[in-house]
């Protein structure tokens, strides 16, 4: 089946791209932002000041609904790059990640230059899997511009602008607007530190509209505007606090708007100046560009072209996930129809707050944290640094900021498993590898298509079991530790760690599991759960030796993880933590760092444990500025 959807592919494209000699292509420049929600006026922002975004959306069509697939900039890109969900080619759902990139997967750029097309990027790749710019682009660079092409050549330029990147949130001194202006969401405490973050994002973004107005300033010079769609985006929700990395309409609402000038307006679906409500998301944007140069959707795609000759028919629902976020494990599955958002979490155990060394870089964050330890927030400013519920459900139209959880509202009971269905019929038709321990030889757009390699609605049924926190599923956690699939196994020993205590009579099949299981990652889950039930002593050795001796940085980040939330019995593991401080990895080196200061008693949310001067050091041996 796949090499004859692969073969379908090929040939899908092959005729336009023979035909492109004989038949004139709209020229197409994607300008793309990072980390940013609509903070834009053309969104109704009236703090904004974006008047080249609002230009572009007044003579445009805005997209008022427009997620990324996942709250993070690699795994998005992965899917960006080639219409396929990364959860469906895992280590890409990952933050970050080299998954590979199997043939059966091409790249939008492979298509659009068979098609004729010049194809720059200028510069971010991140594409979170291990295909090379230099084979998929014509130029991949600094330098990379449409105006390098051959004359007479039609041209995809794709320009990413790091100007609101959440580093540049760290250094920023200018105040965009009066931090007393700001509207702070009511999951935030109001504190100056947060206000001035929000403050000097809105000057960050009107740099970086600044930079959207360069680029159609040339298009103009050039006399090329009327020959170009324009389409501006942002590549994931973001960066202020509780937005980018999680699963949140902040972390993956974005902004979306798509200029299509009167020569080519038959490829679009409404006129200059309109708004579209239906929900767009990114897997949907490389169907958007073979369709606007007359290529079908090819079979491996999974998203739906929302421009074009083979535009389809607008889609009712997103999808988004988070797994691995830097440092941090977790799981969420979440989907929206732009007025109510429904959440399932696999890991409630861990709060969406887990220090993650980088995102506490912002002054923001450190405030929250401080605030939280001090006892000074509200019920619900603390909910994102407490342990969570299964499932969750938001009316974006009454509560903007998903606080007020209405999952058990009996008026809403129709829609939420409504919700729930297309949630699980979604997961299972991209094949999702979300549940495949990171490490694990099922990971993989072919690995886990295997036979028994990913028994996905087993695995699904299991950890909504297990996130359910229900004692009386105890046997079933017991039983699935004596699968012999290790994907099931990890889910059986969460079953019980998320137990914690109550797991207490099925302790000796955990010590089993935590001492002989043939996967390290699922001895690290059966330790913390042995932990949970009075053997710590012995689960923060296991887990130390892991941390030092493991096979893989996977198995050692798993290893820190569950050290992490075993409380004081971790010192056992101390000398290792130490170690793994200074280890060669940046995530499993910045989650040491931070256990070996909450061991030591020496942690402060406003001292960032991120190694900086590791990370530049990284850059400069890999020749990056």
């Amino acid at each position: 089946m796949l090499a004859g959807g692969t073969a379908a592919a090929l040939s899908a494209c092959a005729t336009p791209g023979t035909a492109s000699a004989k038949t004139k292509l709209p020229n197409i420049v994607w300008i793309v932002s990072e980390d940013n929600n609509p903070f834009i006026g053309a969104y109704g922002d009236d703090l904004a000041r974006t008047p080249n975004i609002d230009r572009l959306a007044r003579n445009g069509i805005l997209y008022r609904n427009a997620y990324s697939n996942a709250p993070v900039c690699a795994p998005t890109r992965f899917t960006i790059l080639t219409g396929v969900n990364a959860e469906s080619c895992a280590p890409a759902n990952h933050m970050r990640a080299d998954a590979h990139l199997p043939p059966e997967l091409r790249t939008y750029p492979e298509y659009m230059r068979q098609a004729g097309y010049y194809c720059t990027n200028n510069v971010k790749t991140d594409y979170n899997c291990d295909v090379e710019p230099a084979r998929i682009w014509d130029e991949s660079s600094p330098q990379a511009h449409w105006k390098n092409r051959p004359e007479g050549q039609p041209f995809l330029a794709v320009f990413n602008s790091m100007t609101t990147h959440e580093s540049s949130l760290f250094r920023a001194k200018d105040l965009g607007v009066d931090p007393g202006a700001v509207r702070l969401p009511a999951y935030l405490p109001d504190l100056p530190e947060i206000r001035e973050d929000y403050a000097k994002y809105y000057g960050l973004m009107e740099k970086m509209d600044a930079e959207v107005g360069a680029h159609l300033a040339d298009l103009e010079a050039a006399g090329l505007s009327e020959d170009t769609i324009v389409f501006y985006y942002s590549d994931n929700g973001g960066v202020l606090p509780r937005s980018k990395r999680y699963c949140f309409d902040e972390g993956l609402r974005c902004a979306l708007v798509v200029h299509v000038p009167e020569k080519w307006r038959h490829l679009a679906p409404a006129g200059p100046g309109s708004r579209v409500d239906a929900p767009v998301s990114f897997v949907d944007l490389a169907p958007t560009l073979l369709s606007l140069a007359g290529i079908p959707t090819p079979a491996s795609m999974q998203g739906r072209a929302f421009l074009g000759h083979y535009m389809g028919v607008p889609k009712p629902l997103a999808f988004g996930m988070r797994n691995r976020m830097d440092e941090r494990y977790d799981m969420v599955r979440t989907v929206t129809d732009g007025r109510f958002r429904y959440i399932r979490n696999y890991m409630p155990h861990r709060p969406n707050g887990q220090y993650q060394a980088f995102a506490w870089m912002a002054k923001g964050y450190q405030a929250w944290q401080a605030a939280w330890l001090e006892g000074n927030l509200s019920k619900v400013q603390s909910r994102f640094f407490e342990p969570r519920v299964f499932e969750e459900f938001y009316d974006l139209e009454a509560d903007p900021d998903e606080v007020d959880n209405r999952i058990d509202e009996p008026g809403l009971r129709d829609r939420i498993a409504q919700m729930s269905k297309a949630l699980d019929a979604h997961m299972v038709a991209i094949n999702d590898n979300g549940f495949i321990p990171e490490g694990s030889q099922h990971e993989g757009y072919l690995a886990s298509r295997k036979a028994g390699a990913n028994p996905l609605k087993r695995l699904m049924a299991l950890a909504a079991r297990g996130a359910q926190r229900d004692a009386a599923n105890l046997p079933d956690f017991v039983l699935a530790l004596e699968d012999s699939n290790d994907a099931v196994r990890y889910w059986g020993a969460m079953g019980l760690s998320i137990l914690a205590e109550n797991a207490a009579p099925a302790t000796d099949a955990i010590l089993a599991a935590m001492r002989g299981d043939s996967s390290a990652q699922v001895r690290c889950i059966a330790a913390e759960a042995a932990a949970h039930v009075g053997q710590g002593e012995e689960a923060a050795a296991i887990l130390g030796k892991l941390l030092s001796h493991g096979e893989d940085d996977a198995i050692r980040l798993h290893a820190v993880n569950a050290l992490t939330y075993i409380g004081d019995v971790a010192k056992v593991a101390l000398p290792q933590v130490s170690a793994a401080a200074e280890y060669d990895n940046e995530f499993v080196r910045n989650a040491a760092r931070y256990l070996a200061a909450v061991l030591e008693g020496r942690f402060e949310p406003g001292k960032p444990t991120f190694d900086l001067q590791y990370m530049l050091s990284q850059f400069r041996k890999q020749g990056q500025p």
